[in-house]
């Protein structure tokens, strides 16, 4: 599989199908009028949101099925494992951040590695939507999407879940931390 054409081998799909199938099927909580092959007819007929899927599982995410969007037939995606994707920490919020620190500098920025994985930073309002489906980062943080206004000052935002309450933060968006990532959402 090569990033360019963004395609999965047969192989790679069986396997993420067969993953994503009983993660589903597992947690039924998240997506209780759903059908799988309602889902999997969706998948099939999208290889290169399978891509993308792919790269979610592949870095920690734990993708599964949030919701189901009735005017456009889209299922909807979210990062569902308990803390922030291991394999996306330790990155701070965009290029411009990440081209503004001087030294220390982190390998990658949230923003970048999502438009490379072909998905979507969780916004302030889907990352309560979520945490409404179960408790998630309670060690962790995600950064999520950041107001124009609040960037164009150098802040950015993210949430966490502590004393059974989801918080929203700020910090200077080139700021970098081993326990924060960011969680993604994809539409299929």
């Amino acid at each position: 599989m090569t990033k360019e054409n963004k395609e999965l081998s047969p192989e790679q799909r069986e396997k993420l199908l067969k993953t994503l199938k009983a993660r589903f099927e597992k947690n039924m909580h998240r997506h209780e009028s759903m059908e799988w092959a309602d889902v999997q007819a969706k998948l099939e007929d999208n290889p290169e949101k399978l891509w993308s899927l792919n790269e979610m599982e592949g870095t920690g995410g734990e993708p599964d099925v949030v919701g189901h969007d009735e005017e456009t037939g889209e299922y909807i995606f979210y990062d569902c494992t308990v803390e922030s994707p291991k394999g996306r920490r330790s990155v701070c919020y965009d290029r411009e951040a990440l081209e503004s620190r001087k030294k220390h500098k982190p390998e990658n920025s949230a923003m970048d590695m999502a438009a490379a994985m072909g998905i979507e930073l969780l916004t302030e309002e889907q990352y309560r939507e979520m945490q409404e489906l179960e408790n998630f980062d309670l060690k962790t943080s995600s950064w999520v999407q950041t107001p124009a206004n609040i960037r164009k000052l150098g802040g950015a935002i993210f949430c966490d879940r502590r004393y059974d309450t989801v918080f929203m933060y700020h910090n200077g968006a080139d700021s970098y931390y081993g326990a924060r990532g960011f969680r993604g959402s994809l539409r299929v």
